[in-house]
């Protein structure tokens, strides 16, 4: 297809959170016209940022890997990612604090690292180089095939791999934790590694062992921080998107995908508005596009039952009258419990009785955050997502907050709970509300072996030829560089069912 035939095609892209917004860049890029509508009053969808008595909160994502996906985006482009954000590395990766007071940090530095691990024990330095190289063998192997060619269902990952291959190399008998035990013998690193499991909302003992790409992936490419607050990600790509043409509409929410058989046509707004469309491509997770806009039934939704939604969290912004010396940029806080942790999450739709908490101090990198003198805690527990069988009350939301911030105070933070002096606090109902995520998910799909096998939904629909998908409840997953990975990838397929 030529350019100038490429001019003539419209495409719609619903939601503009990064995958929406990777994909309106990519397919601008190739010379498409290119629409992209939110419901909300600002673009980066979880990507988000509130500003309150001084302290400037990150709503969403705090943790930034793989910076060469971001950077791809805007060269296919023609730009510098330079030009438009400034990312700053973060050192320590984190920190891990335990109830009988062990703390150690991850870094980056080899040397560094050794001797974080000898505060454990003297072999937890071999076994983690062991693990660190079992680990790099999944990661390149899913980035040259799963990453690369946007691999979306088994069936393609057998073709593109080999039947053999694909069992050996991915480690398909085991899940992520008996991946980790494969190596590690010393309890306090095996909980850590599998809390890598973070940035998927999933739970160790039921995703595939494959998952144990992630520790990879952060030590391969570095963990980082966007200058100015994370949301100026969103700012740098809503720049770009606008420099290429793409028609951005706020406010603008789609009720309904016009469609006939198996073509979809237009998309209709809340305003009454309609937008004829040539191709659409859906930020909203697959399961609400189909419900809301597609208004089908839940026996055509149930082919994708098996993409269960992930974990949500209580996500906790506090801000507070001083400063946390202990703390790094980013800190877990473990469960003495770790198995029931996650059970009660995801087994039971229970608030963790012990639960571990990640904690973000963006302060100690970018102090201009907050107030002179004060610091940013943000705190997220885990938890499960809105069962409307067994819903949730807020009261219920509250007290596990007064827990967490029990726990906090006992591991350290001496008199949390007397410092804040300003807070927004978000259940999975916001989530819900705001971003029309499924049951109020953060990370789109769960990965689990047994349930999906780990994948995500396909980005292509199953049934309208031109409705494609991105985000995290779509393949490759969840999280900042899978979902804009996810724009990059649907380009490559509309453009390939074009040709």
């Amino acid at each position: 297809m030529s350019n100038s035939e490429k001019r003539q095609q419209k495409i719609v892209v619903i939601g503009a959170g990064l995958g929406g917004l990777s994909a309106a860049i990519s397919l601008a890029t190739e010379g498409f016209e290119v629409s992209l509508l939110d419901k909300n009053d600002k673009i980066g969808g979880k990507l988000n940022v509130m500003e309150k008595q001084g302290f400037i909160f990150d709503l969403g994502p705090s943790i930034l890997t793989m910076p060469h996906i971001f950077r791809n985006l805007f060269e296919q482009a023609g730009r510098k990612l330079e030009d438009y954000v400034e990312f700053q590395t973060v050192e320590p990766h984190w920190r891990n604090f335990f109830e009988d007071g062990t703390v150690f940090d991850l870094s980056s530095d080899p040397d560094c690292m050794q001797n974080e691990l000898r505060k454990l024990d003297e072999r937890s330095v071999a076994e983690f180089e062991q693990f660190l190289a079992y680990a790099k063998k999944l990661g390149q192997t899913s980035e040259q095939g799963y990453f690369a060619e946007g691999l979306d269902t088994f069936t393609e990952l057998l073709k593109h791999y080999g039947v053999i291959n694909s069992l050996m190399e991915f480690d398909v008998l085991r899940c992520m934790d008996q991946g980790v035990r494969r190596f590690i013998s010393n309890p306090k690193l095996v909980e850590v590694l599998n809390y890598f499991i973070k940035y998927v909302g999933s739970s160790p003992y039921d995703a595939p062992a494959l998952l144990n790409l992630l520790p990879y992936i952060q030590f391969e490419y570095g963990l980082w921080y966007v200058k100015g607050g994370m949301y100026n990600l969103a700012i740098g790509m809503g720049k770009l998107a606008e420099e290429l043409g793409v028609k951005i509409q706020l406010n603008s929410e789609v009720i309904r995908i016009d469609y006939k058989y198996d073509q979809a046509s237009a998309v209709q707004l809340e305003n009454g508005q309609i937008l004829s469309a040539d191709i659409i491509v859906s930020n909203m997770e697959v399961m609400p596009t189909g419900r809301k806009l597609l208004e089908q039934s839940e026996k055509q939704l149930q082919g994708l039952k098996r993409f269960a939604p992930s974990c949500s969290g209580l996500v906790m912004h506090l801000g507070v009258d001083r400063v946390y010396h202990q703390l790094a940029h980013h800190n877990f806080f473990y469960s003495d419990h770790p198995k029931q942790h996650f059970n009660a999450i995801f087994h039971d739709n229970q608030l963790s009785e012990d639960p571990t908490l990640y904690l973000v101090a963006p302060v100690k990198s970018d102090p201009g955050q907050a107030p002179e003198g004060c610091e940013i805690i943000k705190v997220l527990p885990h938890i499960p997502h809105i069962d409307p069988n067994k819903p949730l009350k807020h009261e219920d939301y509250m007290a596990f907050r007064e827990r967490v911030l029990i726990k906090l105070e006992r591991m350290g933070l001496t008199d949390l709970t007397k410092h804040i002096v300003c807070e927004e606090t978000w259940t999975p109902l916001d989530i819900q509300a705001n971003y029309y995520s499924t049951q109020g998910s953060i990370y789109g799909v769960v990965s689990d072996r047994f349930k999906n096998l780990g994948f995500k939904a396909p980005q292509r629909d199953r049934i309208i030829r031109n409705l494609y998908y991105v985000g995290g409840s779509v393949n490759p997953g969840g999280g900042m560089p899978m979902v804009t990975l996810s724009g990059q990838l649907v380009r490559n397929k509309i453009l390939a069912d074009l040709n």
